[in-house]
């Protein structure tokens, strides 16, 4: 890419990578951008714009980004970036800005079966073209699903998980009216009279910001021997939150951030009520893959 070093281009990755080091949970890809503009002096080349529209240095994190992700070192889901473990490792290994991304380079060539060479061929880099293309309308899709949900009115999101809970073939007995609920917002069965245990108590939190492990515990006080507890939230959970969730041996809780409802609710949309449907609709779009 003119006027693009690799050097820099490795500069600005260990940027991207130390934002995501430093985040417990996988960052949205425009918050990842717009930090890493903020960690750097950005060179009149890389603040401007191409013709196609798009600040230049986030295209260029965009195309090294893919590399680092078939390198193994960077995972992208519903719009939010993350670290992985090998990816940690090579940030520590390499802390030579060009050598790190030469590395990934070397990696994503080694993914392709292909020949490392200076320049990328002109297929790869349209491959690599059409990767972000769809990326951009994955994130683009996951933000306005998550400002949806985010929006929409506390009661109406525990309805929406009720409805959920009805499609994935549970027995919602009881959902908690306004007013104060005392951390119990639905309550549900395997069996319709509910004779059969376990019952499942629900809490639900229409929340922004992560929930933390105190707010976990909190719920867990309210689970009895034969309970099993599921939170809820628009947000996610932190770190603490979910090793407290996952090292319980006697109460048995689910936590269910935005990311994993959503894809809870694509999967049992056609048990859905309509009204669910109507409340919170989704549809799939496709787009030609890049053969990769």
């Amino acid at each position: 890419m003119a006027e693009i070093t690799r050097s820099r281009t490795g500069e600005l990755l260990r940027l991207v990578f130390e934002v995501l080091m430093a985040a417990e949970n996988p960052v949205r890809a425009s918050e990842v951008l717009s930090k890493v503009r903020g960690m750097t002096k950005l060179t009149d080349y890389e603040k401007g714009e191409f013709d196609s529209g798009g600040i230049r240095v986030d295209t260029i994190i965009r195309f090294a980004t893919v590399d680092c992700v078939k390198a193994g070192w960077m995972l992208k889901e519903k719009g939010r970036w993350s670290v992985t473990e090998e990816g940690i490792v090579a940030y520590n290994q390499y802390s030579n800005p060009e050598k790190f991304y030469r590395e990934a380079v070397k990696l994503y060539h080694k993914w392709k079966k292909g020949q490392l060479g200076e320049n990328e061929s002109e297929a790869e880099r349209e491959v690599k073209e059409v990767t972000i293309t769809i990326e951009k309308a994955d994130e683009l899709a996951w933000k306005e699903i998550e400002d949806y949900l985010k929006s929409m009115d506390p009661y109406e999101f525990q309805e929406l998980v009720a409805s959920l809970l009805k499609a994935m073939g549970y027995h919602v007995s009881w959902i908690s009216p306004k007013g104060k609920d005392g951390g119990l917002d639905i309550l549900a069965w395997s069996d319709p009279l509910g004779t059969k245990p376990p019952r499942i108590k629900v809490q639900v939190k229409r929340y922004e910001s992560n929930i933390n492990v105190d707010s976990v515990r909190s719920f867990m006080a309210l689970l009895g021997d034969d309970d099993v507890g599921i939170f809820v939230t628009t947000s996610d959970f932190t770190r603490d939150a979910k090793d407290e969730a996952r090292t319980q041996e006697k109460r048995k809780i689910t936590l269910i951030g935005l990311a994993k409802f959503v894809e809870l609710w694509i999967e049992y949309y056609a048990n859905l009520d309509d009204l669910a449907r109507r409340k919170f609709p989704l549809q799939p779009i496709y787009f030609l893959s890049p053969n990769q």
